[in-house]
């Protein structure tokens, strides 16, 4: 490993570490100073992706930001003064990004999927997040990893592994192996769904429905029912967004676990719900009062995009491939039994509760 991915690694893991115990507490503005090149290079990263993600069909800007930070991690030096930023910046960045994600959801536009399309996306996420935990378990694969691949997998793909991140206390390197293995397979699965479902003989809302319920990220879902018809993308998202709701019980129910096993007597606990998480709810209970004009959900939803490309971009200056090479095969083995896992009960689902004509 060079020296340069060893600071990266060391610096995204832990950015507190640069101080040392006897080291004079930096102030604000110097702190400030510190992040700035990262926070840069994040916010360029963010901005760029979404151009790119405007002239290249099928492809989001959140995609397109991981891809750029893994292709300057993997084929460029990387700057040792932009680590700091970017390990904090990313951060608070994804964090900002999902609040704004609740105001694309509305709870009236879940329940409108009816009682059996929810109790598809329930068992959808449910077995898989079980059934991946379990069978990592069997695997040999630590808990902070198994972790992060149950949520991307069974939720929503990037966004959900690394806003789950600071719940499992999930080393850097764990981090980039489950956003490389979500990203792989929810690509794959952009023609292999819809292929599926036609080969199956369903209708073109029941095929979307199959490819919300199953697909990884938000993107591969656009792609996938965007290929077969617009009436398949709009119930593919919309079963998706409900996948996506799922995140904050999620993040709120891993965390409470992890603090009362990791819990160390006297120390300061962290909230029990992470705030972002709130935030998330908060806003997502705005959307669905209605008071809020198209203008302001549209700039929201740009501001949203941004914050979490930029996130993303950070993300992806974790993304080395020799440490994805080092991770051996079982976290490949878990990610391609959990997307067989989600594909199954999807199928199952959709067959026995398809969407209403």
């Amino acid at each position: 490993m060079s020296k340069n991915d060893t600071s990266i690694e060391s610096q995204q893991a832990s950015p507190a570490s640069v101080l040392t115990p006897t080291s004079p507490k930096p102030g604000a503005g110097s702190k400030l100073r510190g992040m700035a090149p990262g926070l840069l290079a994040c916010i360029i990263g963010g901005v760029v992706a979404m151009g790119l993600a405007k002239l290249i069909p099928g492809m989001s800007a959140l995609l397109i930001a991981i891809l750029l930070g893994a292709i300057w991690r993997n084929l460029l030096p990387v700057p040792d003064m932009i680590l700091p930023g970017v390990a904090v910046s990313s951060k608070k960045l994804l964090r900002t990004g999902i609040v704004l994600l609740g105001l694309q959801l509305a709870l009236s536009q879940i329940l409108a999927l009816g009682p059996g399309v929810l109790l598809v996306v329930v068992l959808c996420v449910g077995i898989t997040f079980g059934l991946t935990l379990l069978i990592g378990g069997w695997l040999g694969i630590d808990l902070p990893q198994r972790l992060l691949i149950a949520a991307g997998f069974s939720i929503c793909g990037a966004a959900a592994v690394a806003a789950t991140e600071g719940a499992t206390k999930a080393k850097q390197d764990q981090v980039a192996t489950a956003i490389g293995l979500v990203v792989l397979f929810g690509t794959l699965m952009i023609p292999i769904v819809p292929a599926l479902g036609a080969l199956l003989g369903m209708e073109d809302d029941a095929i979307g429905m199959l490819i919300g319920a199953s697909t990884h990220e938000v993107a591969q879902v656009v792609a996938a029912g965007g290929a077969v018809s617009s009436s398949a993308l709009a119930v593919a998202v919309t079963v998706k967004l409900a996948r996506v709701v799922t995140l904050a019980p999620m993040i709120a129910g891993v965390s409470m676990y992890m603090n009362k096993k990791h819990a160390v007597e006297g120390a300061k606990k962290p909230p029990i719900v992470p705030l972002f998480v709130l935030g998330f709810i908060a806003m997502m209970l705005v959307r669905t009062t209605g008071i809020l004009p198209d203008s302001v959900l549209e700039f929201a939803k740009l501001a949203q995009t941004f914050l979490l490309a930029a996130a993303m971009f950070g993300l992806g200056l974790g993304v080395h491939i020799k440490s994805l090479m080092r991770s051996g095969s079982r976290s490949l083995v878990l990610a391609a039994l959990s997307t067989l896992i989600i594909l199954g009960v999807a199928v199952a689902g959709t067959m026995l509760f398809p969407p209403a004509g």
